[in-house]
């Protein structure tokens, strides 16, 4: 029989980095219960393989998954294989491509190796909710559109706003919720886990279950993180992501260039510290010391602990010693690649503007040119204006470029 902690402990680790509990007096019964009888909650979070790579944000609600299953109760972890297929209009003005099958696959792949960056793969429930919407009949299917109305679906904010806005909904999109809502009664679930933006989904399950006569879930929500601005959620389209692929050195670098007061929202919900300890630090720490400690947590958790620390020796080489860190990427470019030449006295002149976009530091000439202009970029430790640069002494020439935080070395050979 599981040994579980006491309710009031478990809910005080439940409840961090939580945004609203429906309802709390439920889960508090449900861990009661769960620890009289040693039998484990049933802890169901579903994802849409819709993008094959994941960043931090998305990471928010399946560490809180992973605090359920750090207490002992059952981690499921559902991949829409179905549902991904309709496509969640959630946040959607406009109905939602769908994917083909074989993207749905594709990215279920990816999906599965990425959350065990954070899940226990030996402890994790995997599943696929095709598994029992393949094989549900017509009549099936009509009796569960019938246990929720149109009205209660309209009350939807983004089904409302495009109804008065007269955008057309599609019928299959009204069917989504329905369909994330049975897949809580196909699992049994106790709890379900989700965004704040997927709480009208997460409800359509509770009631779902009791037409289906079983006990209501737990709905459990998880805020939306801003990304490195700090203002807006993080999106790989907004440029403002960490991706849980990124290599070591520019995860870490990234984390420190958020502000200290965006740190302690991180640490909240992106560690498994608790609260108590979180407050003591921000009392007893220096900010820039609770950054680092920050950083090395999240790159030890999608990389590994010798990871961690290299990045934080490059990082530390890089812009508080202003040294070349050895693991800086590398672009080999010949200098025809770039719009260079040579002149009749053997010097090299090339566009520092393409050199800039060919390396990954601007996103296009004019992007580099303006930064140029700025003053945003060195050259070897130089501010450097102008759009073009001559390079003297034998090929290849390597130069260390640097752009804000990011440092990428350019080999050049003519």
């Amino acid at each position: 029989m599981p040994n579980f902690a006491p309710v009031d402990e478990q809910l005080t680790y439940l409840k961090k980095g939580s945004a609203e509990i429906i309802r709390e007096a439920d889960l508090r019964a449900k861990l009661e219960k769960s620890r009289a009888s040693g039998k484990p909650l049933r802890v169901k979070l579903g994802m849409d393989p819709t993008a094959p790579d994941l960043h931090l944000g998305h990471t928010v609600v399946l560490r809180k998954l992973k605090h359920f299953q750090d207490l002992g109760h059952t981690a499921i972890f559902l991949i829409g294989d179905f549902t991904g297929m309709i496509g969640d209009p959630t946040g959607r003005s406009v109905t939602r491509p769908p994917l083909t099958r074989e993207q749905i696959e594709q990215n279920a792949e990816t999906y599965k190796t990425q959350v065990f960056k954070i899940l226990d793969p030996q402890k994790t429930v995997v599943d696929f909710n095709r598994r029992w919407m393949g094989p549900l009949t017509s009549d099936d299917f009509v009796r569960l559109t019938a246990k929720y109305t149109v009205s209660k679906l309209l009350e939807r904010e983004d089904f409302h706003k495009r109804f008065h806005d007269e955008k057309p909904i599609s019928v299959h999109e009204l069917l989504y919720p329905l369909v994330q809502g049975y897949d809580s009664v196909a699992l049994e679930a106790d709890v379900e886990l989700g965004g704040t933006d997927q709480k009208f989904n997460l409800l359509v399950g509770r009631e779902l279950q009791r037409a289906y006569g079983q006990e209501s879930q737990v709905v459990l929500t998880t805020p939306i993180l801003e990304g490195l601005d700090g203002v807006q959620k993080m999106s790989k389209s907004l440029g403002n992501a960490i991706g849980i692929h990124e290599p070591p050195l520019e995860m870490y670098g990234k984390i420190m260039s958020i502000s200290d007061e965006m740190m302690w929202r991180y640490y909240e919900l992106l560690t498994d510290v608790q609260v108590a300890d979180i407050e003591k630090m921000k009392c007893e720490t220096h900010p820039m010391q609770a950054k680092k400690e920050l950083a090395r947590r999240i790159v030890a958790d999608f990389h590994s602990g010798e990871m961690a620390a290299k990045a934080a020796e490059d990082w530390a080489k890089q812009f508080q010693k202003d040294q070349i860190p050895e693991s800086v990427e590398e672009t080999s470019l010949n200098i025809a690649e770039i719009g260079g030449s040579v002149d009749q006295g053997s010097r090299v002149l090339l566009r520092l503007d393409r050199l800039l976009v060919r390396c990954g530091l601007a996103a296009s000439a004019t992007d580099a040119a303006r930064k140029l202009k700025q003053g945003s970029v060195r050259v070897e430790n130089e501010v450097t204006k102008e759009p073009r640069l001559v390079l003297t002494g034998p090929p290849p020439v390597k130069l260390a470029l640097r752009l804000g935080k990011h440092l990428r070395i350019a080999v050049i050979s003519w």
